[in-house]
């Protein structure tokens, strides 16, 4: 497994009985995790959250202990960002995925100027973290409001060294026009829900899509590529499904490096807590970057 354990501003306090105890900042929250169906460790700590995602019948919603700002912020090495808490048990950021932001920016800083895809952008970790290290990255996200949230963040962390375009639509629709028009990227990472819609009211299943959509957004790589990132929280996904997926599409035929494993975070009682899996392209021009998968 791979960790993101450089972490200041957050970390898994403890884990257990489908919960997790998290530390962002200065605020504690307890929210689920379907992953942690081992026993809490310690207990005694999960009385003093701020706040915790409760579960009922059709959703969920906060229970506030105490009053909280709408957002605050945190920081990881250099980087700064918004989080708050939202109706979906998220809180705006995939600490996790702090692992992946260093293994990029690392070998972006080889090559100034790179193009870089960010599919499925969300909140703009990946982007924050790709521009900074002076890439040129097209954002995608389907929904309006993600998109704005990571141009605060991106607002946060400037002035950087790369640029932003910010794209609102269908991940699948925007690589398919890219594709058309002839353009080209250095790098590229996808982040996919297990499940979703997009904003025509598009159903998104995982294992349905995956491939397919791996491969269209393969064929958007530049002669020299840099990396070809893909995430997965899917369960059923394990790492040899995103190896062999990568594999047949980014892989290739462009020679570089295909690897794949697990990704997640320490837990400060004990452990390791599962936050997915990740499978990697490295290309010929990205030898120097730290590898993590």
């Amino acid at each position: 497994m791979i960790l993101s354990d450089k972490w200041r501003d957050y970390e898994v306090i403890d884990a257990g009985g489908g919960e997790k105890l998290e530390r962002w900042g200065g605020i504690i929250l307890r929210r689920p995790d379907p992953q942690a169906i081992w026993p809490k460790q310690t207990p005694g700590e999960w009385g003093g959250a701020d706040a915790a995602y409760v579960r009922g019948e059709g959703g969920g919603e906060w229970d506030f202990k105490r009053k909280l700002p709408e957002s605050w912020r945190v920081s990881y090495r250099d980087m700064a960002f918004n989080v708050r808490p939202t109706g979906f048990k998220h809180t705006g950021l995939f600490p996790e995925q702090a692992a992946n932001w260093d293994y990029m920016a690392a070998i972006l800083r080889r090559r100034r100027g790179a193009r870089v895809l960010n599919l499925f952008g969300y909140t703009g970790g990946a982007t924050v973290a790709c521009a900074r290290a002076g890439a040129s990255v097209s954002h995608v996200d389907a929904a309006r409001g993600m998109a704005q949230w990571a141009g605060e963040n991106l607002a946060l962390n400037s002035p950087c060294g790369g640029s932003v375009r910010w794209i609102v639509d269908d991940a699948r629709k925007f690589a398919r026009r890219e594709a058309r028009r002839g353009a080209r990227y250095d790098g590229i990472v996808m982040d996919p829900p297990s499940f979703g819609r997009g904003p025509g009211g598009e159903v998104w299943k995982l294992e349905d899509c995956v491939f397919d959509l791996a491969a269209e957004c393969a064929a958007l790589l530049s002669d020299d590529p840099l990396f070809f990132v893909l995430n997965s929280y899917t369960t059923g996904l394990q790492p040899s499904v995103l190896h062999n997926i990568v594999s047949l599409t980014a892989g290739k035929g462009r020679g570089g490096d295909v690897e794949a494993d697990e990704i997640g975070l320490p837990i400060k009682s004990g452990g390791a807590l599962p936050c997915g899996a990740c499978g990697r392209f490295a290309g010929k021009g990205a030898k120097g970057g730290k590898r993590i998968c």
